[in-house]
């Protein structure tokens, strides 16, 4: 199964979606704190509906947290910036596939790891 990981989300909206999305595909989603909502926040609430109860959210406090709980499988970094195309790559069964932030992507030192 692959995982869906998003780095201090800030969009309650496009969170969201990708909830129903993982509900919808069987994945799992994981978020990296701080998130920039409470999941209790009206406008991702509209958007999740009912999806919220099929999906499986797991938290982390930060992304250090995240990365050690998650030391054996790969992350993949999905960004503009990668001299890659994500269709000619080769995911495999629990792999991670990191979004960041909606307003500032991750930090240099995460791109660089």
């Amino acid at each position: 199964m692959i995982n869906i990981a998003l780095y201090k989300p800030d969009i309650p909206q496009n969170t969201a979606a990708i909830v129903r999305l993982s509900a919808c595909l069987n994945l799992k989603i994981h978020i990296i704190e701080p998130c920039g909502f409470n999941l209790n926040d009206s406008r991702f609430k509209r958007v999740a509906m009912d999806y919220i109860s099929l999906s499986h959210i797991v938290r982390y406090p930060d992304f250090g947290t995240f990365m050690n709980k998650n030391s054996k499988s790969r992350i993949i970094l999905m960004t503009t910036k990668s001299e890659k195309f994500y269709h000619h790559f080769i995911f495999k069964k629990n792999d991670f596939l990191l979004f960041g932030r909606e307003s500032a992507g991750v930090p240099d030192e995460i791109h660089k790891k």
